[in-house]
C-alpha cells in the first residue's frame, strides 16, 4: 500500500512517482480492476510476477518492484495475498507512463539484469539459528524487503550482497545502516528496535519519519511476535550491545554535555533553535504535541550525511506514524535556504561535537 498508493489517491490503485538514479517510475494499479488493474490476472501469473518479475503479458518489470525480494515468500503466503488483493475494491486508474534514460527503458535488458543479480527461490530457514530470528529474517528479507532501502546499490541498480542493511538512499532520504555501521551513539538494541518499528519512536534513537512514517503504520497489522522477531533478526548485525542501564547512562552524559555545552557554531543558526526547536526538542521539558526526541541521541544529527535532516526541517512530520507522536511543523515556508543551512550546522556542532563538520550543506538544502 505504501508504494502503491498515490498521494490523495486511491488504496492500491497505483500511481505513485518513484525516483530512482535512472528515471522515474510510477507503481501500478493493483486493485482487482480487469482494465487497468490486477482483475484479470490468473494466480499463476501473479506468482510469476511476484517470483521472477514478469508480467502478465511477457514484459519484464523493473526491481523498483522488489521481486527480487517478493521472490522468497512461502506459497502459502502468496497464495493468501493473492486472495486478499482479489477481494478489495477494484479501483479504475491508468499508470502514467514511466519516464526512465535510454537505455534503462529498453525492457528486454532485465533479462540480463535478471541472470546477474536475481535467485528467484524461496526462503529457507537457517537451521544454525533460532526458529524466532528465522521468522524474523524471513518478514525482513521477503515481504518486509527492508534491504530495499538500506542496503547500498550498484551501478546497475542492484543491491550490494556484501553490504547488506549497510545504509542506503529512498526518495531523498538516507536509510541507515541497521548494522554496526550505524551512525547512532548508541548501538541499536532488540528492544529499541521494537519499540521503533511498533510505536514509530525509540528513546535513544527518534522517531520515524519520512518514508519509514508510513511503513511503521503499516506495520501496526502484524501482530507483536512478528514485530519481536523482525528485531530480534536485525538486532543480531549489531555487535555492540549494552543494557538498558548502560543505555540509560550513556543518554543521560549525551544529553548533558550537549545540553550545556557552549557551541561555537552560527549565532544564526543558534537563534533559530531557540526560537523554532527549543521549545518542542530541550531536554527536560514537557512533551509537546505529542512525543520529546532528544536530539543529542537522535541518528539523524549523528549521520555522515546532513539529508534527513534537512528533510525532516523542511518538510517536518505531517502524518507520524501513531497518532500519539504528534507531529512537527514544516519550516519549508518560514525559513530561507539559507536559515535552513545555519540551522541545520549549528545542530550537528550543537548536538554532534564528535562528529565532523558537515560540508556543503548550502548546497544539499
Amino acid at each position: 500500500a505504501v508504494c502503491h498508493t498515490a498521494v490523495n489517491g486511491m488504496l492500491n490503485a497505483g500511481g505513485k512517482p518513484l525516483e530512482t538514479p535512472f528515471g522515474t517510475i510510477y507503481s501500478t494499479n493493483i486493485t482487482p480492476d480487469v482494465e487497468t488493474g490486477i482483475g484479470a490476472w490468473s494466480y499463476p501469473a501473479f506468482e510469476r510476477a511476484m517470483r521472477e518479475g514478469i508480467h502478465r503479458d511477457g514484459r519484464h518489470l523493473y526491481p523498483a518492484f522488489p521481486y527480487t525480494h517478493f521472490a522468497k515468500t512461502t506459497d502459502a503466503d502468496m497464495q493468501a495475498l493473492y486472495a486478499y488483493l482479489m477481494a478489495q475494491p477494484a479501483v479504475r486508474a491508468e499508470t502514467p507512463q514511466n519516464a526512465l534514460a535510454f537505455p534503462f527503458n529498453q525492457r528486454p535488458l532485465m533479462a540480463g539484469w535478471n541472470t546477474l543479480f536475481h535467485k528467484p527461490a524461496t526462503f529457507q530457514p537457517d537451521p544454525a539459528n533460532s526458529e524466532i530470528w528465522n521468522r524474523g529474517a524471513y518478514l525482513v528479507e521477503g515481504l518486509g524487503h527492508c534491504s530495499a532501502c538500506h542496503s547500498p546499490r550498484n551501478a546497475l541498480g542492484a543491491e550490494i550482497a556484501a553490504a547488506y542493511l549497510a545504509g542506503g538512499f529512498a526518495e531523498g532520504w538516507e536509510a541507515p545502516a541497521l548494522t554496526s555501521l550505524s551512525q547512532a551513539p548508541i548501538p541499536w538494541s532488540e528492544d529499541e528496535l521494537y519499540a521503533y518499528l511498533r510505536t514509530g519512536v525509540s528513546r535513544f534513537h527518534g522517531v520515524a519519519a519520512g518514508p519509514m512514517a508510513p511503513v511503521v503504520k503499516e506495520l501496526a497489522a502484524l501482530p507483536d511476535s512478528d514485530i519481536r522477531a523482525m528485531a530480534v533478526y536485525l538486532a543480531s548485525f549489531n555487535a555492540t550491545s549494552m543494557d538498558r542501564a548502560t543505555q540509560e547512562a550513556l543518554a543521560a552524559g549525551l544529553e548533558s554535555a550537549t545540553g550545556t555545552r557552549a557551541s561555537a557554531a552560527s549565532g544564526v543558526g543558534a537563534r533559530i533553535y531557540q526560537g523554532a526547536c527549543a521549545v518542542c526538542h530541550e531536554v527536560g521539558g514537557a512533551p509537546l504535541f505529542g512525543s520529546r526526541p532528544s536530539l543529542a541521541l537522535n541518528s539523524n544529527l549523528h549521520s555522515t550525511s546532513p539529508d534527513n535532516l534537512i528533510q525532516v526541517v523542511l518538510h517536518g512530520i505531517a502524518k507520524p506514524a501513531v497518532t500519539d507522536l504528534g507531529y512537527m511543523p514544516a519550516f519549508r515556508d518560514s525559513l530561507t535556504d539559507s536559515q535552513v543551512a545555519e540551522l541545520v550546522g549549528y545542530l550537528r556542532q550543537q548536538f554532534a561535537p564528535d562528529k565532523p563538520v558537515w560540508k556543503d550543506i548550502h548546497a544539499a538544502t
